[in-house]
Parts: C-alpha cells; structure tokens; sequence
C-alpha cells in the first residue's frame, strides 16, 4: 500500500528558527530520509516553501480565480510530505513517528492510489 505523510507545521516557529537550529532541523530529516530508504519504504519527498509563495486555484461557473496564498487560514501548514509504500498502516504510523515534525507539529497519513 502507498501511504502520503503529509508534515504540519506552525510556520511562524520555523522562522523564528536560528540558522543553526535549522539546520540541525535539516540533518535530522535527512537520517529520518535514509532510514526509509534501508527499510525499502521510500518513493518520494520534499519540503515545501512557505505558504506565502502558494497559489491556490478555483474555478467557478467557468472562470478561473486565482488567489495568493493557501486556501485555508490553519495554525499549522502543510510543510512537506514523504510518498511511501509498505505493507500496512501499522508500518506507515511508525514512519509516521519517526518523522522529526512529529515532535512539535502533526503527520496525516493517508493512502493513495497511484495513477498511471
């Protein structure tokens, strides 16, 4: 099974961040990323940027709107996710756990069904 495990967090705490404690931020997801690729698990990953740089799109009665920003006004923002395949959700809630994110923000999990 194909499970995202999509990272919130508060943003406004990650800019408050040193450059130093960022970077121990960084080096922690990257020991989190090897280990999912010596479980096997591993598919895809990536940090996003910041809210401020996205553009949500919509289109109503034929027209398209777009709007800076995210769509929804949350404490915690979508900051990343990790695409992994294993055998059960018991196996996606421990990679889950293991995400240093966890420690101060949440992890959704949610199966997906690859296209293609």
């Amino acid at each position: 099974m194909q499970y995202m495990l999509l990272i919130y967090r508060d943003e406004a705490e990650w800019e408050a961040m040193s450059d130093e404690e960022k970077g121990a931020h960084f080096h922690e997801y990257e020991d989190y990323s090897k280990w999912l690729v010596e479980q096997g698990w591993m598919r895809a990953g990536d940090p996003l940027h910041p809210t401020t740089e996205a553009t949500t799109v919509r289109v109503r009665d034929g027209k398209m709107l777009t709007t800076d920003g995210p769509f929804a006004e949350t404490k915690e923002q979508l900051g990343g996710y990790y695409a992994i395949e294993c055998d059960s959700l018991d196996d996606a809630i421990e990679a889950a756990a293991r995400i240093p994110g966890a420690r101060y923000g949440s992890i959704e999990i949610r199966p997906f069904h690859p296209m293609g």
